[in-house]
């Protein structure tokens, strides 16, 4: 079997060169992601293509994040693949959930028969997936994730492919630590830009209140504070709705373009 490195090339064949290696691709795919949620989906669709290409059957892709006791099925390529993970988590045990408790990959080379996870494995070989594959990420803050990758006939994934799996979640996960921190930072700068927008709009309520009970702004703080208390709102929507009543439509951030 060709190494995987150029396997995972499939993807993005049309337009990049034969020569773009994984981690370019895979950078790609977080530059062009909208935010990390986009950029799962997208993960998940080019890992089973990837994969498919590699073994030479279709294989569907699912991805599992367990963070702060927390397990969710965050993304598929396709709804059949989350489904799979879904029904996992249902059963509360299973390949995928090991592989992220035991940081280890496990594999499953045919589910019609596998004793570990009998029912859940019984209900995946009805639906047609015989084969099974889950590899662990490791992310930051003590979150793990995994890949799991199901194939139509058993023993699909030979210990070639299982370590060129291992060596591409390697590679995916760099990609993912990298999408998870642009998008916290991208949550900081929002959180950022609402407190500033907070701020001016309560600034201005004090200024007209200043301008109205010819106080201190101190002492137009106090009121807004005191009027937001008595109404049982927010300080900020008690601001905005005195700079509305009197500018006549809704306050604009002076920063704003």
């Amino acid at each position: 079997m060709d190494e995987m490195n150029v396997e995972l090339a499939l993807p993005y064949a049309a337009s990049a060169p034969d020569e773009i290696s994984v981690p370019e691709q895979l950078q790609d795919l977080v530059i062009d992601s909208e935010d990390v949620g986009g950029f799962l989906g997208d993960l998940a669709v080019f890992s089973a293509a990837a994969v498919s290409r590699a073994v030479g059957v279709p294989v569907h892709c699912g991805i599992t994040v367990s963070r702060r006791r927390r397990t969710a099925t965050v993304a598929g390529s396709t709804q059949e693949a989350k489904l799979i993970d879904e029904v996992q988590q249902a059963y509360g045990d299973g390949p995928c959930l090991e592989a992220m408790r035991s940081h280890s990959t496990v594999h499953v080379p045919d589910t019609s028969i596998e004793e570990r996870w009998k029912e859940y494995c019984t209900v995946i070989a009805e639906r047609g997936h015989l084969s099974a594959l889950c590899v662990p990420l490791e992310l930051d803050e003590g979150a793990t994730a995994a890949l799991n990758f199901f194939a139509p006939q058993a023993g699909v994934f030979d210990d070639a492919t299982i370590q060129n799996c291992e060596l591409y979640a390697s590679q995916a996960e760099r990609s993912l630590r990298l999408a998870v921190r642009i998008g916290v930072k991208q949550q900081h700068a929002d959180d950022l830009q609402d407190a500033m927008q907070s701020r001016t709009v309560i600034d201005l309520a004090c200024g007209i209140i200043m301008g109205q009970n010819r106080c201190t702004q101190e002492e137009a703080f106090e009121i807004l504070k005191k009027a937001s208390s008595t109404r049982n709102q927010k300080l900020r929507e008690v601001a905005e709705s005195l700079v509305t009543s009197v500018a006549k439509q809704a306050p604009v951030a002076h920063f704003e373009p």
